[in-house]
């Protein structure tokens, strides 16, 4: 595949900078502020103080002033002093709006099928726009309400069938008319949350609502991904914002953190990184309550004593006065001086129809075991090879559009969710490969002959074929018995691979290195790089032969870098200095797939760390 250069581009809405124009050399900074606290800038004592205390700690570029959550909206003279408040200390200032009935009790939102609710909506859409001329709606524009009248509204559609439709028409009649009848200057923002495999249940419509808004926004929070709920691997906060950039290109503003569910500063300091990482123009802090917040010294990890990204021995000690101000600033400054060698994010596409499910956040765990993903709506004819999961399922022309790429001398990837749900729709005439509907609980893998035990065993469905029809590559082993973890089958002028995914897809970080060495060098050939070694480290790739890799993992780790490119010299950045490399002979061998000459690099990660560097 050769590398396509596509310029990113930026939205610049009203009363925004351009970057070098504010605090930060790479990105803007902002700050979005809750109906809550607002209200409480009513009091010019609680406003000083508690600005005092964020702006000491934490440069900011903008805010955003709520008007409306849980049905409280914010009074027109305290709105207006807080406006005038920041815009005298030099800062954007925008507004917001939560469409919450109760956020307390479990996200309640309006009802859109209620007379009173929908002129409630306008009601506040109004108010808003009438102050200011960028205003941005906060996660909850979707509905769950499954009251009578909805029940009866919806008749026989199912519920997202019915929201998509409902939350499309609100979009227009309630949002974006009457704002813009009351302002014909504002540009509205939806701001989307990250469980976006889950919208079209309810009523987020990723398909009609970015052709409509002026512009939309990212929540690339990830928080913890075992205290959650939601369980998001922290690969979500890079993907999803390329993700809805691909979306609406040059459209997405910006992405969107709060402090919540973090076990250390630095899984904290992560969700930042990985929004620059995805190249957003602007980092928004969620929320101006939680800046306040003391730092609490449980949150200073083990590894404290190590150097490691986020410099602990630079951000020690803490005092009573520190907030999470503080931690933000510091976690910002360093990312701030490697943003600028950052080109255009490039990936491996993973084809996701709009309103789509199954596997659900699939991508993210390919993404935590170093293959760089980019998810697009479209399916990418023009890719070299690509990976489709389940989700691929909802085109209802997947088939003949595999058939495309492969009789075009393309390869594609499908997982084992998408073989089940294909295997009898049209797959059965390409390969006969099925799923059998049988699991093995695997304690081994072999691979080239060799045997790999391994620590924890591993769920996975048995896969069936005809024997010298395909090819197995990489087999898990139960009990002397092997099932494909990796399969080929070679099919006009490409070769059709299918990934075995273990039930729990958690259990991809326990297969051997080996292994997902193997899945790498296959799936990021089209890239020129990949890399070899442990899980949870995952590979971010730019257009202007810059990568950065990042390992999640609580302990050092070491990584080998492949890249097909041997005569080039290797820079660390920010500091310049050049690594040390290594030439790789090619290899050829029998029934395994061949590498071209490659140049190697071998790095050391810290816990919670990344490393940038650039091929000359």
């Amino acid at each position: 595949m050769k590398i396509k250069w596509i310029p990113f581009l930026f939205v610049i809405l009203q009363n925004t900078s351009l970057f070098g124009q504010g605090n930060y050399d790479h990105f803007k900074v902002s700050v979005y502020t809750r109906a809550y606290e607002v209200q409480k800038m009513q009091d010019q004592h609680w406003l000083d103080s508690t600005w005092k205390v964020i702006s000491s700690q934490l440069d900011i570029d903008k805010i955003y002033l709520e008007t409306h959550r849980d049905l409280l909206i914010v009074d027109q003279k305290t709105l207006t002093k807080a406006k005038e408040f920041f815009l005298s200390k030099g800062l954007e200032v925008a507004g917001g709006i939560t469409y919450t009935i109760n956020e307390r009790n479990r996200f309640e939102t309006f009802c859109y099928s209620r007379k009173e609710h929908r002129e409630k909506v306008r009601e506040i859409m109004e108010y808003t726009a009438r102050n200011f001329n960028e205003v941005i709606l906060d996660d909850f524009f979707f509905t769950s309400c499954k009251c009578d009248k909805c029940m009866a509204a919806k008749g026989n559609q199912n519920w997202s069938e019915y929201r998509l439709d409902l939350m499309t028409k609100a979009t227009n009649e309630l949002i974006l008319e009457p704002a813009r009848k009351i302002n014909p200057n504002v540009n509205v923002i939806i701001k989307y949350p990250n469980w976006y495999d889950h919208f079209h249940e309810l009523g987020f419509n990723l398909e009609t609502q970015p052709t409509l808004f002026d512009g939309l926004y990212t929540g690339t929070e990830t928080r913890d991904a075992v205290m959650s709920n939601q369980h998001l691997q922290p690969y979500l906060g890079y993907l999803i914002f390329r993700y809805f950039h691909n979306i609406k290109p040059g459209g997405n503003g910006g992405g969107w953190v709060d402090t919540g569910g973090m076990k250390y500063f630095d899984r904290y300091a992560e969700q930042l990184w990985l929004t620059i990482f995805a190249k957003a123009p602007e980092m928004t802090l969620f929320d101006y309550r939680q800046m306040l917040y003391p730092l609490r010294k449980e949150y200073i990890p083990a590894w404290n004593h190590i150097s490691t990204s986020y410099s602990y021995k630079d951000f020690l000690p803490l005092n009573e006065h520190h907030g999470m101000a503080k931690a933000a600033s510091h976690s910002l400054k360093i990312i701030d001086e490697v943003a600028g060698f950052l080109g255009n994010p490039i990936g491996i596409k993973s084809y996701k129809p709009y309103h789509s499910d199954g596997e659900d956040f699939l991508q993210n765990y390919f993404g935590m075991i170093g293959i760089p993903i980019d998810i697009v709506p479209e399916f990418p004819y023009e890719e070299d090879l690509i990976i489709l999961t389940e989700q691929s399922k909802h085109d209802e022309n997947i088939i003949e559009k595999i058939t495309r790429q492969l009789t075009e001398g393309k390869d594609v990837v499908i997982t084992s969710g998408l073989l089940t749900e294909i295997q009898d729709h049209g797959l059965e005439k390409l390969v006969k490969i099925s799923n059998t509907g049988r699991k093995s609980l695997i304690t081994a893998t072999k691979l080239y002959g060799k045997i790999t035990d391994l620590e924890e065993p591993v769920l996975i469905p048995q896969l069936q074929y005809f024997t010298n029809d395909s090819w197995e590559i990489i087999s898990g082993m139960d009990n002397g018995l092997g099932w494909p973890l990796l399969h080929m089958a070679r099919i006009s002028n490409g070769t059709l691979y299918v990934m075995t995914i273990p039930e729990n897809f958690a259990d991809l970080y326990n297969l051997p290195n080996d292994v997902l060495d193997q899945f790498r060098a296959l799936i990021c050939a089209p890239l020129d790089i990949d890399i070899s070694g442990p899980s949870r480290v995952a590979l971010f790739v730019y257009d202007n032969n810059t990568f950065v890799v990042e390992s999640f993992n609580d302990h050092p780790v070491q990584i080998t870098v492949h890249i097909k490119s041997p005569g080039k010299s290797v820079i660390e950045r920010p500091d310049g200095n050049k690594v040390k490399t290594e030439i790789i002979p090619e290899l050829k061998q029998r029934g395994q797939i061949s590498r071209p000459e490659q140049l190697k690099i071998t790095v050391e990660i810290p816990p919670h760390s990344f490393k940038v560097f650039t091929t000359n």
